[in-house]
């Protein structure tokens, strides 16, 4: 679990080196995602151990929300102060959210129809 929890860590803290040296606009953690995610499609998919050291951390998801929640009680004000801006983006975002998830599952329906005829 060590080893998998390290190979985690790794390619949190390469996405970071790599928004830091190339100055860019996504978070680290998202491009260490990226390039777990091309890791494993070359390595063919996870092995037992990252598997099971990844059903874990997935069972205790709950507990990454308490930093989140805390800083919604500490911010209260400004997101008070704020609120039409938020709500727009909130739901601009669930929208547009939706409809790429609509449009891919009708794209991904259609081409498994066509290679099933």
């Amino acid at each position: 679990m060590i080893q998998a929890f390290a190979l985690l860590l790794t390619f949190q803290l390469t996405g970071e080196t790599l928004r830091v040296a190339l100055h860019l606009p996504v978070p680290g953690p998202v491009l260490g995602m990226a390039l777990l995610l091309v890791w494993l499609v070359v390595r063919g998919g996870p092995g037992d151990d990252l598997r099971h050291t990844s059903g874990t951390l997935l069972q205790h998801l709950s507990l990454m929300f308490v930093p989140a929640g805390t800083g919604v009680m500490l911010h209260v004000g400004r997101l008070a102060d704020e609120a039409w801006p938020i709500a727009i983006a909130l739901v601009v975002s669930t929208v547009l959210g939706l409809a790429a998830t609509g449009l891919t599952l009708h794209v991904l329906t259609r081409q498994g129809r066509e290679a099933s005829r």
